[in-house]
This record gives structure tokens, C-alpha cells and sequence, in this order.
């Protein structure tokens, strides 16, 4: 009987202190842990989520939409959850407009998953079905993809990183991103909980850009005629407004259909189109007189350590003359009568070889060498458009401030900025660089660049009945690994 006694005493013992280390980690997890485990728990079953601000509209100078952000949904269904299990599945394969029996089939699951994506639209049905959940997600759209997509570029969803205009205003555009607790089923699938939020989404600024989509929709048109009538590798239109600097439009094409905002970033020899510059430079430091002419030269002019040759040859030539038919040995002829930092201050005042400041990542500068850095055939080769390296906005830049009184101003994108509510954050004024020239000399300048589509002109194939036009023809050869390439133009 002792030894039962003993045995049983051990046991109630033994139980009395399993008894009380139960109490003590009950005391413990309660009291002292309780916040912890509670808050393991809540993770377990909520997750803290970013939300995306919708990006804001790009839309051209008469409100076009250009590009938008669309919101779409994945829709999430918990059986257990729905109220009508009878007439539910038929409300929501109505809605989402999948057969029935999908449905049923994924409400046999534990938690049932249509990914869509589905339009805002479609989710007003579903809205106040009880367990029916909805994921947002935000995409940007592009109602007309083609239009100026090497300059508007694209939004960079999906890690990729944004390009073009979308990414030079990016911080405009972007917004700001809100944060909310989110529900989460036993497979770590989340749905959304609005009542759970804690921070709205702030949506993104609307920008109004400078470009007319029915300019643009012509200057592409055009282009690509022009690059099957011409056999071209490519081809680039910049159309800008003078007394603004707003760009109106800019295509840029190739004919491997490569997209690459080439007007911007590629910079090439100008040729011809760069004589009207170094013309400027001759009337406005007076180096000549409209009525002087010079030699001819009967076509073909050695000078230095090259021969000039002329398409056009006349007798002789005064300076409209040597505009009009495009006429290099005069050119360099007039040009030699300019100092270096002459030449070289016309050309750096109308643009060249400097940025224009647009607002578009990676613009090419091109190039400009400094005085110092010519060799002895510099003064003639810039002249006529060689030794110097441009891109069409430059160019357009240069002879959009010839028709602006000799006012260069700074090319723009940006219309105007306007907040979510409407308020306008900014409106673009025109911003003026520098005067290149007097604006006589550009009256002058113009003269000689209406001349060019006479009848007599190298031009005189664009001349038009309803307008009168200021405009020059340029052909350059091509550099092609390093040399001048035989039967190679731009």
C-alpha cells in the first residue's frame, strides 16, 4: 500500500507540475506574448500593400487623348463567402462572360480565381456580390500606338523602365502611391478589403503636349510615301511653330522598321541646308555686298587639298545666286572672308552643336569643333554643311528663328500641366535663347531662302500656288565605317 501511496502521490505531483508549467506558458503567451501572437496572426491572414496611383493622361494640343491609364481587374470568388450559392455563379459567369459551368467548376475549389483582366464596366454587376473580391490593376493605354511612338516612348510597366516623353515626365505623370491592408486567402492570394485603407492613392498630373494629331498623322503619311518613292533607309519631319517653339509634330521613320526618335538623338552632316547660316554671318558682319559676285569657276574650283564641284554651275554668282542653285565653290569663296570665331559664333548662335534644351531624355548635342581645332579646310567645309554635325530639330530650331526675326527660341514639347482637379500647374510661354541676327538680316535670310523655290531653284519643286516659301534643299554625302561612302546621300 506505501508503495501505491508513493506511486500515486508521484503522479499528482508529477501532473500538479505539468499543471503549472500549462498556467505559467498560458500566463505567458497571454499576457506577455499576446501582442506578438496577435500580430502574427494578423500577417498571417493581411498583408500591407502598395497601391498604384494612376498615371496621369497625355493628351495633344487640342486635348486628343494620346495616352491613358485604363483600369482592369482580376476578379477572386470564396464560396463560403457568397450569400445566394443557387444564383450567384450565374450573376457572375453573366459578368464576367465565361461559361457556367467554368464557374461552378472553380467555385467546387476553395477559393476560385478569373484573372481577366476585366474592365471597370464589367465589375458594376459584381460589385455588391458579398464574396465576390476584386483586384485593380492599372494599365497604360495608347489609343492610336503609332502615333509619334518614338517620342512619347512607353510607360515601362512590367520592370521595364519608362521611355521617351512618358519618361522625361515620369515624376509629373506618376502620382503618388497610396497603401492598404489587403485580405489573404490560405494560398496567399490577396483580395482587396477597401475599408482597409490606409492612404488614397494620389492620381498623376495630365500633360497637354505641344503636338496636333492631325499634323502629326500627315507628317507620317508623308514620310513613309516619301521613303518608297525615294528607295530611303529613313527619313525624319520636325514641324515646328516659330513664334512659340511648340513642337506641332515629329515622325521619324526606317525602313527595317526600327523605332528610334531619330529627329532627337541621331545627328548627322547637314550639307547645303547649313549655307543659309554661314550667309548670315556674311550680311551681318559685313562682309559683303548683295550685289558682289565671284567666279564660277565653270563647275569645278581646286582649292587646298580638294575640288569643289557645283550641280549647278553658273559664270558667275552673287550670294543670292549661290543660295538659290546651292552653289558650294561660292560659298566657300564668301566664306573665306570670315574670321574663325565669325563662322564659328554664327553657327554656335543658330543652335549648332549645343542642346536645344527639349524635354526628352538622351537629346543629341551633335558637333561643333572650336576654332582652335580647324584644320585649313574647316572654314570651307562648314560653309557647306561638313565638319558639323546636326539633328533635324536642331536644324528646324536654327530656321524656325530665321522666320522669327532672327529670335532663336527654345524648342518645347510641353503645352501645359494640369493637376488631377483640373487646376493648371503650368502653361508654356515662349522662351527665347538669343537674337542670332538683326531682324533685317532675317528679312534678308528669307529672301534668299524664297529664292530656292523659284522657278530657278534647286528647290522649285515645292513651290506651292497658295504659299509663299522660305526653304533650302541640302545633300550631303554619307560616312560609312569611317569614310565617305560612293553613291551614299543624305
Amino acid at each position: 500500500m506505501a508503495k501505491v501511496a508513493t506511486r500515486v502521490s508521484f503522479i499528482e505531483g508529477a501532473l500538479g507540475v505539468l499543471l503549472l508549467a500549462l498556467l505559467g506558458r498560458a500566463a505567458q503567451v497571454q499576457l506577455f506574448q499576446g501582442s506578438r501572437w496577435a500580430s502574427e496572426a494578423r500577417q498571417a491572414r493581411t498583408e500591407h500593400v502598395v497601391l498604384d496611383a494612376p498615371r496621369g493622361a497625355l493628351l495633344d494640343r487640342h486635348g486628343t487623348p494620346i495616352a491613358l491609364t485604363q483600369e482592369t481587374y482580376h476578379v477572386g470568388v470564396a464560396p463560403n463567402e457568397l450569400r445566394d450559392p443557387d444564383h450567384d455563379p450565374a450573376t457572375i459567369a453573366r459578368a464576367l462572360r465565361v461559361p457556367l459551368e467554368r464557374v461552378q467548376d472553380e467555385l467546387a475549389r476553395h477559393y476560385a480565381y478569373f484573372e481577366g483582366p476585366f474592365t471597370s464596366g464589367t465589375m458594376q454587376a459584381l460589385r455588391d456580390v458579398h464574396g465576390v473580391h476584386l483586384e485593380p490593376v492599372l494599365n497604360r493605354f495608347y489609343p492610336s500606338p503609332d502615333f509619334a511612338r518614338a517620342v512619347i516612348g512607353r510607360a515601362g510597366q512590367g520592370g521595364q523602365k519608362p521611355s521617351g516623353i512618358e519618361r522625361t515626365l515620369d515624376t509629373l505623370l506618376a502620382g503618388v502611391p497610396g497603401a492598404a491592408v489587403v485580405l489573404k486567402d490560405r494560398a496567399g492570394r490577396q483580395y482587396d478589403s477597401p475599408a482597409r485603407r490606409i492612404q488614397s492613392p494620389v492620381p498623376g498630373n495630365d500633360v497637354e503636349l505641344t503636338l496636333d494629331a492631325e499634323l502629326q498623322e500627315i507628317a507620317q503619311r508623308s514620310l513613309r510615301l516619301a521613303l518608297e518613292r525615294m528607295d530611303a533607309d529613313g527619313g525624319d519631319v520636325v514641324m515646328l511653330d516659330p513664334s512659340s517653339g511648340e513642337i506641332l509634330a515629329v515622325a521619324s521613320e526606317r525602313r527595317d522598321g526600327g523605332v528610334r526618335p531619330s529627329a532627337l538623338i541621331d545627328a548627322y552632316e547637314p550639307g547645303s541646308v547649313a549655307k543659309i547660316f554661314t550667309a548670315g554671318a556674311l550680311i551681318t558682319d559685313h562682309r559683303i555686298s548683295l550685289s558682289e559676285r565671284v567666279s564660277g569657276e565653270g563647275g569645278r574650283y581646286k582649292m587646298l587639298d580638294r575640288t569643289m564641284v557645283d550641280d549647278h554651275p553658273l559664270p558667275t554668282l552673287d550670294l543670292a545666286d549661290a543660295i538659290r542653285v546651292s552653289s558650294n565653290i561660292a560659298m566657300a569663296k564668301f566664306a573665306a572672308r570670315l574670321t574663325p570665331n565669325e563662322e564659328y559664333g554664327m553657327l554656335r548662335d543658330f543652335g549648332l552643336g549645343a542642346p536645344t534644351g527639349v524635354e526628352f531624355p538622351s537629346e543629341a548635342t551633335g558637333r561643333l569643333a572650336l576654332p582652335k581645332e580647324w584644320s585649313r579646310p574647316t572654314p570651307a567645309s562648314l560653309a557647306i554643311g561638313y565638319e558639323v554635325s546636326v539633328t533635324p530639330l536642331q536644324i528646324a530650331a536654327a530656321y524656325a528663328a530665321i522666320a522669327n526675326d532672327g529670335v532663336l527660341l527654345e524648342p518645347t514639347l510641353v503645352r501645359e500641366v494640369r493637376s488631377p482637379d483640373g487646376e493648371i500647374l503650368y502653361r508654356h510661354r515662349p522662351e527665347p535663347v538669343r537674337r542670332v541676327v538683326p531682324p533685317e538680316v532675317a528679312r534678308q535670310l528669307r529672301q534668299l531662302l524664297a529664292g530656292v523655290v523659284s522657278t530657278s531653284g534647286t528647290g522649285a519643286s515645292a513651290a506651292l500656288a497658295s504659299f509663299t516659301l522660305a526653304a533650302k534643299t541640302g545633300t550631303a554625302r554619307r560616312v560609312v565605317k569611317g569614310h565617305y561612302a560612293p553613291g551614299e546621300y543624305t
